[in-house]
């Protein structure tokens, strides 16, 4: 299966499927927990009442008893050791515990075992049918032990033996006249025969036998049939809550799918070179910022390209002008009459080779720049002696134009006296001041003028000269490459437009913003470099 998503949906079946069959597993179970939980509740105050009256009577009067309640129950009765039994540690514990153990035998027969008293003996039963045979043997065992009591402290005992002998039932002493039954029925309780009488709720039944010489009617129940789930209602049940999980599944999947799906069709397009192609990104989950994650890595790419694409484009007109000196420079030399004249044109030539070399420097490193975060190692740099280094290195290249120190700022006292340093990465910044110093120094008349204002956060370097200035609807894009100014400051004053993009790169990779502003000093322009004061580890 190539799809993904076939994938999971055969993985849904199949978890859908093992589910039902553990469900299947499960009710079964319950089931089977149910009926030894029935059978036991109903056996355990019979048996318990019977194993009870054992303790007291000696060997040959318990084989007496238990031959007698025999005929009585029609179910064979016997006392058995417990080592005889073949009983685990589990169901011996639960003996001991006073307890009664049922073994089912067949569908509706099971075998009863009681522990006697404190003595390694059981009182064991074969019932056959076990709600029926358990109420008649309920009804005499009662019968028998209620009779030796006075007919007024009767109830009192009744109500004594339920309460301690844990019978799963109810039990009860009524007079004739109390209890729910047709004329035919109440002629044998009186007789003092036994009846069976169903309940009104037609599911369970009612055992009801008279006390022979008193006004007291037993009754026993009402006792309920256990009935087990029915597997086809579960069936059903379970095949709708499948059907109903796997379609929300398939629901909450199959957006996914179409989300997803989307996502392949806009990386398609973009493919195709439709690269304005976007998704859409409004949630927060993960195919959500996957989106967005999309979005960005498209605009980053158009943005590449474009800038590719302007950088080709103006890479091509730049070398037009060199390329066509030095090609009418040879064709001079090749019509120089003398020496001096070659000279002239060999030093023009010579010129137009470093205008080339400088040119294809700016464009390697701006591309380099452009490509992704270069590697940078932040140190801390002194600022007074950056500052004096660059009016060393370009102060000598137009003596006309004065580069001075100007007034610097420290907004926190404690750190007057100290070295006024940042975190940068040196290489990197000495350049950007070295490009904006070399601009300032073209377009400057008289002066440029270097500062700095330094926090506890942040820190700012001000480049400002006393030329034209730049013209406020141009500030926003005077940082974008080969960006010159055809007025105040022409194309006279050289350069390729790509000193300030570099600029602005490389404060960009300091987590700094590079700006234009008119400078107040000067009266010229002013370019600032502000930047944290301290970098994170990179």
């Amino acid at each position: 299966m190539n799809s993904i998503f076939l994938r999971i949906y055969g993985g849904m079946l199949a978890a859908l499927v093992l589910v039902a069959v553990l469900g299947a597993l499960s009710v079964h179970l319950l089931n089977e927990v149910r009926a030894d939980q029935y059978r036991e509740r109903l056996a355990h105050g019979t048996f318990t009442l019977m194993a009870d009256n054992l303790v007291s009577l000696g060997e040959l009067e318990r084989k007496r008893t238990l031959l007698i309640w025999g005929r009585l129950l029609g179910i064979p009765l016997e006392l058995q050791s417990t080592a005889d039994a073949g009983l685990d540690g589990g169901q011996r514990s639960q003996l001991q515990r006073g307890l009664v153990l049922v073994e089912k035998t067949g569908p509706h027969a099971a075998r009863v075992m009681r522990q006697v008293g404190t003595e390694d003996l059981l009182l064991t039963g074969e019932v056959e049918q076990i709600s029926e045979q358990l109420a008649r043997a309920t009804i005499y065992l009662l019968v028998d032990e209620l009779v030796r009591y006075p007919i007024g402290e009767q109830p009192r005992r009744l109500a004594e033996i339920k309460r301690n002998k844990g019978f799963g039932f109810d039990l009860s002493l009524r007079r004739l006249e109390q209890i729910d039954m047709d004329d035919d029925q109440r002629r044998r309780v009186d007789e003092g025969d036994t009846v069976m009488a169903l309940g009104k709720d037609g599911d369970s039944i009612r055992v009801v036998s008279g006390l022979v010489g008193t006004p007291w009617v037993l009754e026993i129940g009402p006792l309920y049939q256990m009935n087990p789930y029915p597997p086809q209602l579960l069936a059903l049940i379970a095949l709708l809550g499948l059907c109903l999980i796997g379609l929300i599944v398939y629901l909450l999947v199959r957006q996914l799918e179409r989300r997803l799906s989307d996502l392949e069709s806009a990386a398609t397009r973009i493919a195709q070179g439709s690269l304005d192609t976007r998704v859409a990104a409004d949630d927060a989950d993960s195919v959500g910022r996957l989106a967005a994650a999309f979005n960005g890595m498209a605009e980053h790419l158009q943005r590449s390209l474009a800038i590719q694409r302007e950088l080709v484009r103006a890479v091509s007109h730049e070398l037009r002008t060199p390329v066509a000196r030095l090609r009418f420079g040879l064709e001079m030399i090749a019509s120089a009459r003398d020496d001096q004249a070659r000279e002239k044109y060999l030093a023009g030539m010579d010129g137009d080779i470093h205008d080339l070399d400088k040119l294809v420097d700016e464009m390697l490193t701006y591309a380099r720049l452009e490509q992704g975060a270069p590697a940078l190692h932040f140190q801390r740099v002194d600022l007074d002696a950056l500052l004096d280094q660059v009016i060393a290195e370009l102060a000598p290249l137009r003596r006309e134009v004065r580069v001075v120190r100007g007034p610097c700022q420290v907004e926190v006292s404690e750190m007057e006296g100290q070295e006024h340093w940042v975190e940068a990465e040196p290489r990197y910044l000495h350049r950007a001041l070295q490009n904006l110093v070399s601009n300032a120094m073209r377009h400057a008349e008289s002066q440029v003028s270097l500062s700095y204002q330094l926090g506890v956060q942040r820190c700012r370097i001000d480049v400002d000269d006393d030329g034209p200035g730049v013209p406020e609807n141009v500030w926003d894009r005077i940082f974008t490459p080969f960006t010159r100014l055809d007025d105040s400051r022409t194309r006279a004053s050289g350069g390729h437009g790509l000193g300030l993009s570099i600029v602005r790169r490389i404060i960009y990779w300091h987590n700094g913003r590079a700006s234009v502003a008119r400078s107040e000093q000067l009266g010229g322009a002013r370019f600032s470099l502000s930047w944290p004061r301290t970098q994170d580890a990179q």
